[in-house]
C-alpha cells in the first residue's frame, strides 16, 4: 500500500487522507487490516450528511463484494460500521502498479513483467464490466500487486457503481488511459496492452471500445 504519511491515532496509523475519507492501518481480530473512514462534511445538514455518508459506505461495500463474486481480486471485507462510517478490510502486502511503473520509468521496462501486469489489468476490468460494474477511479494507485503471488488486486471502490451502459464503461477506460499518459508515458503505450487483454476478457468489448473511440474524439482539443 502507498503510505503518504503516518500518524498515530490510538490503535490506528493514518496512511492517507483524501477529500472523502481517511485510510488507516490497524488490526482486526489479530489480522493486519485497513480501515477506511468516511468523515462528515460540515457544510451539509447533519441528518442529510449522515444519510449520504452511510449510503456511500454501503454502496462501496456492495461494489467491492460484487467485484469478488465476479472473479476480480479485491481485499476481503471484514466489517462495516454504520455508526463510525468505516469499512475494515484485508491489508494487501505489495506495491501499487503506480510504483512499479514509475520504477520502470527510471530503470527501464521489463517487457515480461509489464505484459503480465497489463494483461491482469485488462482481464480484471473486462470481468467488472461484463458483470455490470464500473470502478469509477481506475488509476494505477488503486491497483496493487500482491507480493506473495504477484497477482493484481483492485482497491478503492468508493466511486464504483452498477451500470450496463457502454458509455459508462468507456469512461472507466478513458480515466485509466489519462492516468497512464500523465504518469507513465515513459513505459510506452501500456493502454494498448491492457486493451488486448480486455478484448479477450470481455464479451461486450466491441460496444465499449466503440464508445471509447467516441469519447476520445469528443474530448480532443479543437484547433
Amino acid at each position: 500500500m502507498d503510505i503518504d504519511s503516518k500518524e498515530e491515532d490510538g490503535f490506528r496509523v493514518l496512511l492517507k487522507q483524501g477529500a472523502e475519507a481517511r485510510v488507516f492501518e490497524s488490526t482486526f481480530m489479530g489480522r493486519r487490516s485497513i480501515i477506511k473512514e468516511r468523515f462528515s462534511k460540515k457544510y451539509r445538514h447533519p441528518t442529510l450528511d449522515s444519510k449520504l455518508t452511510l449510503k456511500r459506505l454501503n454502496a462501496e461495500a456492495r461494489c467491492m463484494t460484487k467485484a469478488r463474486r465476479l472473479g476480480v481480486a479485491t481485499p476481503a471485507l471484514y466489517a462495516v460500521d454504520p455508526l463510525l462510517h468505516t469499512l475494515t478490510f484485508e491489508y494487501i502486502e505489495g506495491p501499487s502498479v503506480k510504483d512499479v511503473l514509475l520504477d520502470f520509468g527510471l530503470t527501464g521496462v521489463v517487457e515480461e513483467r509489464i505484459n503480465d501486469i497489463a494483461g491482469q489489468i485488462g482481464n480484471a476490468i473486462g470481468k467488472l464490466h461484463d458483470g455490470g460494474l464500473v470502478h469509477g477511479d481506475l488509476t494505477t494507485s488503486n491497483m496493487l500487486l500482491q507480493s506473495s503471488t504477484n497477482n493484481l488486486v483492485l482497491i478503492d471502490f468508493g466511486l464504483s457503481f452498477t451500470s450496463t451502459l457502454s458509455e459508462d464503461k468507456a469512461v472507466d477506460l478513458y480515466v485509466l488511459e489519462r492516468a497512464l499518459i500523465s504518469m507513465h508515458s515513459s513505459c510506452g503505450n501500456v493502454m494498448d496492452r491492457i486493451l488486448v487483454a480486455y478484448r479477450k476478457s470481455s464479451k461486450q468489448w466491441c460496444a465499449t471500445l466503440n464508445k471509447l473511440a467516441q469519447v476520445l474524439r469528443s474530448w480532443l482539443p479543437t484547433a
